[in-house]
C-alpha cells in the first residue's frame, strides 16, 4: 500500500513553496500527499503582498478529516501564522512522526509567524516534534543563543532538544564567512549524535521553497519507513539536486526542480 504523508502549511499561488511544493515533493518521492491549509498568501518570485490566516477551527477540521480517513505515516508543519493555529495543531495526537519546520518569514521577508505564535510553537508544538528543521535565524530565536558557526549550531541544537524536540536539523545555508563561501553546512542532532551534511554552494537565485522541499522530503522518506539519519541524508541530496537543476522560472527567486532525481 502506498504510504501517506500530511502537510499542514500555507498556500503559495506561484507553486514554489508551501502546500504546493510539499505535495510535489511527496509525489516525486512515491508518497500520497494530503494537506491542511493554514494561511493563504499573495506572492510570486519577486514579492509577497498579502497573507490571510484561516480560522483555527477550519484548520483543525481539515486535519481531523485527513486523520479520520487517510491516516498518515508521517506529517509535517510549515507556515502556521498565529498562536491559535499553532495551539489547534498542538492539541492533536499524530499517530506518526511529526516534522516541524518553524517557518517564521517568507522568502521576501514577510512574517508568517507572529511573536505570540513563536512562543506557542516553542511551548506546545516543539515538544511534539520528532524533528525540528530551523534555519540559523529560527534556531537562534528558539534556543535563545547566537547561531553563526558550526559550534553554535551544535549548541543551539542541543538546547532545542532540551525544550522537547526529539531531533533537530539546523540548516546553515545562510552561514557567512570564508569557510562557507564555497560550501553549505547543515547539522543533524539525533539520539545524542551530531551529523554534518555538507554540499557545494550553488550560485543561483532560484532557491524559493528550499526549506519546504527539504522538510517535505524528510517527511516523505520517514513515511516510507526510513530511519531519521538516512531520511535526512537522502532529503539533503534531493534538495541539492533540485536546486542545481532548477527550471529557471520567474523574474526573481524562482522555484526548485521538484522532479529532481532522488536516486543520487
Amino acid at each position: 500500500m502506498i504510504p501517506i504523508a500530511l502537510t499542514i502549511a500555507g498556500s503559495d499561488p506561484g507553486g514554489g513553496a508551501g502546500i504546493q511544493a510539499d505535495l510535489k515533493v511527496f509525489h516525486q518521492l512515491g508518497v500520497f500527499g494530503t494537506s491542511a491549509v493554514t494561511l493563504i498568501t499573495v506572492q510570486n518570485s519577486t514579492r509577497m503582498s498579502r497573507v490571510e490566516l484561516l480560522d483555527p477551527r477550519l484548520v483543525s477540521e481539515q486535519i481531523d478529516a485527513v486523520l479520520e480517513d487517510f491516516p498518515p505515516q508521517a506529517a509535517k508543519t510549515g507556515a502556521l501564522g498565529n498562536a491559535a493555529i499553532v495551539a489547534s495543531i498542538a492539541s492533536r495526537s499524530f499517530p506518526c512522526p511529526l516534522v516541524v519546520d518553524p517557518v517564521m518569514r517568507g522568502k521576501h521577508g514577510a512574517p508568517l509567524l507572529d511573536s505570540a505564535a513563536g512562543e506557542a510553537l516553542r511551548d506546545f508544538l516543539l515538544p511534539k516534534a520528532t524533528l525540528l528543521t530551523p534555519n540559523i535565524e529560527e534556531a537562534a530565536l528558539l534556543a535563545g543563543v547566537p547561531v553563526a558557526d558550526a559550534d553554535q549550531m551544535r549548541h543551539a541544537a542541543a538546547r532545542i532538544t532540551e525544550l522537547g524536540a526529539r531531533s533537530v536539523l539546523i540548516k546553515g545555508g545562510h552561514l557567512e564567512g570564508p569557510e562557507f563561501r564555497h560550501e553549505t553546512l547543515d547539522i543533524l542532532y539525533h539520539d545524542g549524535v551530531f551529523t554534518e551534511l555538507r554540499a557545494p554552494r550553488l550560485d543561483t537565485r532560484h532557491t524559493h521553497g528550499t526549506g519546504c522541499a527539504y522538510s517535505a522530503a524528510i517527511t516523505a522518506y520517514l513515511a516510507r519507513g526510513l530511519g531519521m539519519p538516512e531520511a535526512v541524508r537522502r532529503a539533503h541530496r534531493f534538495v541539492h539536486e533540485a536546486i542545481r537543476t532548477n527550471p529557471g522560472l520567474g523574474a526573481g527567486a524562482g522555484p526548485l526542480n521538484y522532479w529532481a532525481d532522488d536516486s543520487l
